[in-house]
């Protein structure tokens, strides 16, 4: 048996222990799992996602006419906000997902980040660029995901900024320079199908809510402006949250990860093979 995310939480210690640029995530604030995709499907293989956000200022959705222009109906006035994860005492500052078997079958040759890397390099490690792909996106100063300033000194919108890809490549190639335990990285050599013939079953950590996962939320106001804007057109209510506000270790769970889907497990056994 392997627990895969559990493999990548220890790579991605490994990582920031070796990579300066990166030396700043305390990884205990770091939380992996694993949400389910296709091989071949179009889509990310994995996300970083940000649990820092602080709860927005009061809004309301509004619809329009789109002959007239004028206002139709509006939603209650709501706040955004951002569930709490708190695991063993940890408080949770970013969550990391990795897409299985999608990730899994990642290869170089005709990928946007092959010309960041010379003929030399073993396709698996596209997976490893992957990795510190994710940990890249961590902001230093926790307040959501990371923030890149273009040359003229404005801010970049997009989630990749300029020398993104080129950066990452470089990190990758000094963690691979530091001469790492192979341990740490090899489970990544191999394609899902390898993963199955060599260690029988893979596990992953998952949320009890399963496809689900902690995500923003939006929440009605306990008290309603008494005199909203547009007060003359339908209110439609919000839709209530019904993911918990706070995730602890008991709203984790493993499952089983095969080609074409998951099935839910008891805690995993000690594992074999990646050490």
């Amino acid at each position: 048996m392997l627990n895969y995310t559990e493999q990548l939480w220890r790579l991605m210690h490994d990582v920031v222990s070796r990579v300066p640029k990166l030396s700043f995530i305390d990884t205990q604030e770091l939380f992996v799992f694993a949400r389910h995709g296709r091989p071949g499907a179009e889509g990310a293989f994995a996300t970083c996602h940000s649990l820092t956000l602080p709860e927005s200022e009061p809004g309301y959705y509004f619809w329009r006419d789109h002959a007239t222009g004028s206002l139709t109906r509006r939603s209650e006035w709501f706040v955004t906000k951002t569930p709490e994860v708190r695991i063993e005492g940890n408080h949770i500052k970013y969550l990391i997902s990795f897409v299985l078997p999608r990730f899994c079958e990642q290869s170089l040759a005709g990928s946007r980040k092959a010309e960041f890397y010379g003929p030399e390099i073993e396709p698996w490690v596209a997976k490893l660029d992957t990795v510190v792909h994710e940990l890249y996106h961590i902001d230093p100063e926790a307040e959501g995901l990371r923030k890149f300033i273009a040359a003229d000194g404005t801010r970049v919108e997009r989630s990749h900024g300029p020398g993104f890809y080129e950066q990452v490549a470089e990190m990758v190639q000094l963690y691979l320079a530091t001469n790492p335990d192979p341990r740490r990285y090899e489970f990544l050599k191999c394609d899902f199908t390898g993963l199955r013939a060599r260690y029988g079953t893979v596990v992953c950590t998952t949320f009890r809510n399963f496809p689900s996962f902690p995500q923003r939320y939006v929440e009605p106001l306990a008290e309603q402006p008494p005199e909203p804007v547009a007060a003359d057109v339908p209110v439609e209510p919000v839709r209530r949250c019904t993911q918990p506000p706070l995730y602890t270790e008991q709203d984790v769970t493993f499952r089983e990860f095969t080609g074409s889907g998951t099935r839910r497990i008891s805690p995993p056994v000690p594992q074999v093979g990646a050490a």
